[in-house]
């Protein structure tokens, strides 16, 4: 008898779905896609309908050939990839190259890998959704248009090696703008007074000023130190009394379950996760794995959504979980309806397959970064199940008596009255409990402080931050959203700065050029607009290769008119006071793939280069460097010269390429190893960009930090101080809380 054959992405799914299945499903793995356009060529043939000239890559020869013969010889062929247009399309390619009659093949989809959903979906097969697959075909396309046709143009006139991308130009142009309201942003001085007040009990609570004459002061009202010093003498002798008590009991809800959107801005902010790692973990939970004898497992649903929705039938499961494990009176089923615009292709949100499957119950099975995540997924969806929590919230108002002007003090409480889904959820709520306090009771002034502020420049993105904002923008989809931000960190737009993205030298060169020179392909509305377009194709309602023509003729028109016109030298040079030492020529500031450095305006007869700091001075481990002008060591006839890549400067050989000799050039902060006593703390760069400082006697020396040191040692534990966010300095042992304000800021990273 001849077995089914059901085809999945990869191994670990296949694993977790054979558990279910009895002899005659025979399930294998396609290793993801089969088929795509070729990296060599543009892959599209633009005259004759934007038709995909696609390719098997060499690592799906074999896989193709044996899946070929297996199908041959199955009585159905089941496809069972990701229920989301990528795997629509994952299938169809498979479809295509089987080559096996239409009425055998069928196409499964399930939104999680349990045995009832594998059951139901071989219940229910369907045909393959082809509107789906010209969906995805269109982005594919349209993204290899936009960077195989405007990539060139960056390299010619900008430096080798860059790329330009339809979402992710969109995404380094808000980081870029974010760095320049950073830049232009201008603070300014605000005072605070606080109050510490004791009731006639003698118990004390704080209090912050919030009123003149009965007019609210603002968070910037008190603008400079005379006017804080002036409220001080006019309470120097006032008497204080309770104007007002409010007492009101509010509700809080649970917020809905995570979409792939919430999932990643939260596992970044709680556990310091990035998008990619995210997505990379919340598969494996998916697909599956290994709890003991149970053998692989998948734990969560599908992790690709931009739905809020839930099953009947686990808001039932969690419903039976939580009255059984915390009573109930903490049950509230709920449904939530999905608010983003143009969500699409998601039935349900992320949620764990089986409430009852606790993150403690699999703790034991799983890796650490595993359990974090379950833990995140869990506790979020099971709190949407739950009652509201009930907090008993206190306002009082403290007024000053016996002066011209009346001022009010202001203090806030809040106590929890019924945790409700705080018993589960990881929200953090800030309780503060003030003391029986009556209208019209006099109370004891015990100290009064002013205290100076300033405002502070809008934050760097985070990785949720940025995230958020795209979604906000209707820029991506769930499934762009982790890739686009690894793209642009890999190709060497943005690096990340103290757990933030921060645009590089190269990035504000090409999202200048870009913005000026071709709007479309950064513009907000634009590329939201082609993700609604996009989302009509995989809707039936609009045919794909008329949105692709009417994007790419004037695009390309335009694009050979740039060509033409653009000047390389206008682009990447400015003019500086320097002048070259060897040849006597005007130095230019140069931008290239890596950044910007100083360059000989006599170039290419004079190849005289130099590192720049921040501020454009020329760096001084550049104006003392070691070793620039000697013999190369391993060819003997070339002479070492400072070079820059993608991690910074380094000296090699100027023969090169027929020289690849290469010697890294350490940047020293000038701190000496705290655990050796002999190296000095270096900065470096981590496998995945991220900027750490070590001792350079590694590996003899371990000692590691991931900021900056200042040099000196906290008064408090001994250990390094650090270089902390929003200007402060702070102990860089975990278990000391010490932190101060900085008197000068480290220079980023260049």
């Amino acid at each position: 008898m001849s077995k089914n054959l059901i085809i999945v992405e990869s191994p670990t799914k296949a694993k977790t779905i054979s558990r279910f299945l009895g002899k005659q499903y025979d399930v294998q793995s396609s290793f993801g896609h089969i088929r795509d356009l070729p990296k060599s060529k543009l892959g599209v043939d633009v005259e004759h309908g934007f038709t995909p000239q696609y390719v098997i890559p060499t690592k799906s020869k074999k896989t193709v050939t044996a899946l070929k013969k297996s199908a041959a010889k199955a009585a159905t062929v089941y496809f069972a990839t990701d229920e989301d247009r990528e795997g629509e399309a994952i299938s169809w390619h498979l479809a295509e190259l089987l080559d096996q009659p239409a009425d055998k093949l069928k196409r499964i989809v399930f939104h999680e890998i349990t045995e009832e959903a594998i059951a139901e979906a071989l219940k229910n097969p369907r045909e393959l959704d082809l509107r789906l697959v010209d969906a995805q075909q269109a982005r594919r396309i349209l993204d290899r248009l936009v960077g195989y046709e405007l990539s060139p143009l960056l390299w010619k006139k900008v430096a080798k090696g860059l790329s330009a991308g339809r979402v992710q130009s969109v995404a380094v142009r808000l980081i870029v703008e974010r760095e320049r309201e950073i830049q232009a942003f201008k603070p300014q001085e605000y005072w605070s007074i606080e109050a510490l007040f004791a009731n006639q009990a003698g118990q004390q609570f704080s209090t912050r000023l919030a009123k003149k004459n009965g007019a609210s002061l603002d968070r910037l009202a008190i603008n400079h130190k005379q006017e804080a010093d002036a409220i001080l003498k006019a309470l120097d002798r006032a008497q204080y009394a309770v104007d007002d008590v409010q007492q009101k009991e509010v509700r809080k809800n649970p917020y809905p379950p995570y979409t792939t959107s919430t999932l990643q801005q939260d596992a970044n902010r709680k556990l310091g996760f990035s998008s990619k790692q995210t997505m990379v973990i919340a598969q494996q939970l998916y697909e599956g794995v290994e709890l003991g004898r149970q053998g692989p497992t998948g734990l969560i649903t599908y992790m690709r959504t931009d739905s809020v929705n839930l099953a009947a039938k686990f808001i039932g499961e969690a419903g039976a979980h939580i009255s059984r494990a915390y009573g109930a009176n903490y049950h509230s089923p709920r449904r939530f309806q999905t608010k983003s615009k143009g969500a699409q292709e998601a039935h349900e949100a992320i949620r764990p397959a089986d409430p009852t499957v606790t993150p403690e119950t699999v703790k034991p099975y799983l890796e650490d970064w595993q359990f974090k995540l379950y833990d995140l997924i869990w506790r979020r969806a099971v709190a949407s199940q739950m009652a509201e929590a009930i907090m008993d919230s206190t306002t009082v108002d403290i007024a000053s008596t016996g002066t011209t002007d009346k001022f009010t003090f202001r203090a806030n409480g809040q106590v929890t009255k019924f945790d409700g889904y705080l018993k589960v959820a990881t929200e953090n709520v800030k309780e503060t409990e003030l003391p029986p306090l009556h209208r019209g009771e006099k109370v004891e002034l015990k100290s009064i402080t002013p205290s100076q502020h300033f405002t502070e420049p809008p934050a760097r993105y985070s990785e949720a931050g940025l995230v958020k904002k795209l979604e906000e923008y209707g820029i991506g989809r769930p499934s762009t959203y982790a890739p686009t931000i690894a793209t642009i960190i890999e190709r060497g737009y943005v690096e990340r700065f103290e757990r933030r993205l921060k645009p590089t030298d190269i990035a504000l060169i090409v999202n200048d050029l870009l913005v000026k020179h071709f709007p479309e392909i950064v513009d907000y509305a634009f590329t939201a607009k082609m993700e609604e377009e996009l989302d009509e194709i995989a809707a039936g309602t609009k045919q794909w290769m008329p949105v692709i023509e009417k994007f790419y003729t004037p695009f390309k028109q335009h694009l050979n008119t740039k060509q033409e016109t653009l000047s390389k030298k206008e682009l990447t040079e400015k003019a500086t006071e320097y002048v070259c030492e060897k040849s006597g020529h005007p130095m230019v500031i140069k931008y290239g793939r890596f950044g910007k450095f100083l360059a000989c305006s006599g170039y290419p007869e004079c190849k005289n280069t130099k590192e720049l700091n921040g501020d454009n001075s020329i760096a001084e481990q550049t104006k003392t460097m070691e070793g620039v002008g000697e013999t190369c060591p391993t060819c003997k006839q070339g002479k070492l010269a400072l070079k820059r890549g993608r991690f910074g400067p380094f000296l090699g050989c100027d023969r090169y390429p027929e020289c690849k000799y290469i010697k890294n050039i350490e940047k020293k902060t000038g701190v000496t190893c705290p655990e050796c006593g002999k190296g000095d703390i270096i900065e470096k760069r981590s496998r995945y960009g991220k900027t750490f400082y070590s001792c350079n006697r590694y590996p003899e020396c371990k000692f590691a930090l991931w900021s900056k040191p200042t040099g000196e040692k906290c008064p408090e534990s001994g250990d390094l101080l650090v270089y902390g966010a929003k200007g402060t300095v702070r102990c860089s042992s975990k278990t000391c809380k010490y932190v101060k304000q900085a008197e000068q800021q480290p220079q980023p990273t260049q």
